[in-house]
């Protein structure tokens, strides 16, 4: 399984901060992507490239081509500005 968390406004969006997925035909982050992109149109618009966010696995900020490993926690969020 893996643990999706979502934060901001992209839990705002698809209207969901939490869920189990289950550990089939993921191994990147990008496969992950695509997958939820699927979903419906605003999980197409967060996750197909539309919307700029940030991936943590495990509470590290990775890159798309990171390889993920059932049981991994994924959180996506929107980058954060400050000034």
């Amino acid at each position: 399984m893996i643990r999706l968390r979502l934060f901001a406004s992209i839990k705002e969006l698809t209207n969901t901060e939490e869920e189990l997925l289950p550990f089939e035909n993921l191994k990147t982050v990008k496969d992950l992507k695509k997958i939820l992109s699927f979903r419906g149109s605003s999980w197409g618009v967060v996750f197909s490239g539309e919307m700029v966010i940030k991936t943590a696995v495990n509470k590290e900020l990775v890159s798309d081509d990171f390889n993920l490993k059932d049981g991994d926690e994924v959180a996506f969020f929107p980058p954060v500005t400050g000034g």
